[in-house]
């Protein structure tokens, strides 16, 4: 085979053994000289691929896509251009040996090799700063989308698993405008080259393209987006008849939003096939609606009808009960025969039982004949100390048993009276603050200390004036006046009570009144229902508020000379002139002095 192989290819795969990890992807872009000398499509180019492939230099390109570049000399150009070469060396490809391993295994890793290599480089482009730089991967990244396309234009097994990687679904969720329009650009050549394709995709994937496309409609605004969206999701309409009623169903307000915003936009062809589709799909849900109920009316008459068929077959349900009655009785004559053959058999069992210790009583009674009757006392007391330890070993039990479980019954006697307890004690705080709240105006009694440092200063003021002596008549005649001041006392405190409950009640009215004028509305948007905020209950506050409003409306109507001064106050005002003038539009507040 040697003699028949090009000397490149063997000179390249030699210098591939002997080149490091950072050299070998320039090493294989003379790949490309190799497959463009000889003519596109002829035998010599198929023989040269099947020789690339033989000696693996194919299968060093795929794994070398995944390497990282920043350290090779090029940069991601260099990956790109690899990637363009590994996709013109496969296609075309159809090697007589290991062909299951070249469709099976190396296809798809090549395929998932190079998504992974454009979501690096569209990860890139989206961070770099630098317009040479952006260029320069934006360059990259469309090479890379290309080679793409070629290899599964090339093998059109792949254009489905190419929706189904996570790679590609990357790409298209990206947030760049121009890479994402590229990612669209991919996605319509996987429509076009396998209009199967959406049909043999599971649900979620399908959803997920479905999303983004959706999405890309309504958050977009550049008519590039716009339309490579639009013609996606029409491709995907057209290669399954049943993703337009997906997107009727899930995405109801998509027809407005598209005649709305992508309207003019320049790319009305396509939009007007898109419109027409899902107005269609929406008839076909109706028309699905429809057969819906229809089918719901068969089936409630078909139940009706075997309703009425059973109805009909209920006299023969009478032999059938009979027949189960018979059964059911039999089965419990043989499980009452049963239950007797086992009690037969448990008293059989306790004869046998019976028997069996009366032979054993028998040979102890023999045993106890051979022994010699000096050794019988001892025989027997060693007898009894077993028997008794015994029965003292079941009794103890027995004890411990009935001690733990009163213990058992203590323990939750104990633990309820402690939460009967704790909930009493919290009953009588609630009592005692309530009773508290309610008597504000109680007596409040002296503590030991203040009662202890009132006497020693009543005992230190006696000690230095003492009393003078008093005869009896001057003693009694005190005693009275003091009685006489008590009285007096105990009447003005009653009295003192009363008018500072009052005065209390009369502030809580006064503050009462003053929120409710300050929560009330502006005298220009007063209605009836506002009218009890600006009335007073006080019938004097009522009075002085009416005199002054009365003398407020008398001034305003005079005229101008008249309210240069206070000569021309007639005499029925002169009584009102010691108050203040309020302004037009004030109001009388009761308890208030301005």
């Amino acid at each position: 085979m040697a003699d028949t192989v090009d000397p490149r290819i063997l000179q390249l795969a030699a210098e591939y053994t002997e080149c490091s990890n950072e050299k070998t992807p320039e090493l294989l872009l003379q790949l490309k000289d190799i497959v463009k000398s000889v003519p596109a499509g002829s035998e010599e180019q198929r023989k040269v691929k099947e020789d690339l492939y033989h000696y693996g230099l194919i299968q060093c390109s795929v794994l070398f896509l995944i390497q990282d570049y920043r350290r090779v000399n090029g940069g991601w150009m260099t990956a790109a251009s690899l990637a363009d070469i590994l996709s013109l060396c496969c296609v075309g490809l159809d090697p007589q040996e290991d062909a299951e391993e070249f469709y099976n295994k190396l296809l798809p890793s090549a395929l998932g090799n190079m998504l992974l290599l454009a979501r690096r480089i569209q990860a890139r482009y989206v961070r770099a700063m630098k317009e040479e730089e952006r260029g320069e991967l934006f360059s990259s990244f469309r090479r890379v989308s290309d080679s793409v396309s070629w290899l599964f234009s090339g093998h059109v097994q792949l254009a489905k698993d190419v929706l189904r990687m996570k790679h590609f679904l990357q790409l298209l969720m990206a947030d760049d405008e121009e890479t994402e329009a590229v990612a669209m650009s991919v996605l319509q050549k996987v429509l076009r080259v396998d209009s199967s394709a959406p049909r043999q995709l599971d649900e979620d994937s399908l959803l997920t393209i479905l999303d983004e496309l959706v999405y890309k409609l309504s958050a977009s605004s550049n008519p590039v987006i716009g339309r490579a969206a639009t013609g996606s999701l029409l491709l995907m309409l057209e290669s399954n008849p049943g993703v337009g009623q997906l997107v009727g169903a899930r995405y109801k307000g998509l027809r407005t939003l598209l005649s709305k915003q992508w309207t003019g936009k320049g790319f009305g062809q396509e939009l007007g096939q898109l419109l027409e589709i899902l107005y269609s799909s929406s008839y076909q849900q109706e028309d699905l609606q429809r057969l819906h109920r229809a089918a719901c009316t068969i089936q409630a008459v078909w139940r009706a009808f075997l309703v009425r068929k059973r109805m009909k077959r209920l006299p023969k349900a009478v032999t059938s009960l009979q027949r189960s009655f018979r059964a059911r009785r039999e089965r419990e004559v043989s499980q009452l025969q049963r239950q007797r053959e086992e009690e037969a058999l448990r008293q059989q069992l306790q004869l046998h039982r019976l028997r069996a210790m009366r032979r054993f009583r028998e040979k102890q009674l023999a045993l106890l004949e051979i022994v010699h009757p000096g050794q019988m006392d001892k025989h027997l007391r060693e007898v009894q100390e077993k028997a008794a330890q015994t029965i003292q070993r079941i009794w103890g039990g027995y004890r411990e048993r009935r001690k733990f479980h009163k213990q058992k019954v203590h323990l939750a006697q104990y633990k309820a009276a402690v939460c009967i307890q704790r909930a009493a004690l919290r009953f009588l705080n609630r009592r005692r603050k309530m009773r508290e709240s309610l008597t504000p105006w109680r007596k409040t009694d002296l503590s030991d200390e203040r009662r202890q440092e009132l006497q020693l200063r009543l005992d230190s003021r006696l000690h230095l004036h003492p009393a003078p002596q008093m005869s009896a008549e001057q003693s009694s005649d005190l005693h009275s006046r003091a009685q006489e001041k008590l009285g007096q006392y105990l009447l003005k405190r009653s009295f003192h009570r009363g008018s500072e409950q009052r005065r209390e009640a009369l502030l809580a009215q006064i503050n009462t009144d003053i929120n409710m004028l300050m929560d009330a509305p502006a005298l220009a948007h007063v209605t009836e229902k506002d009218l009890d905020k600006f009335t007073s209950r006080s019938v004097p506050v009522a009075l002085k508020a009416k005199q002054r409003h009365n003398v407020t409306l008398r001034r305003s109507r005079w005229p101008w000379w008249r309210k240069l001064g206070d000569e021309f106050i007639e005499d029925d005002e002169v009584l009102l002139s010691d108050l203040p003038v309020p302004e037009l539009g004030a109001l009388f507040l009761a308890g208030t002095k301005d």
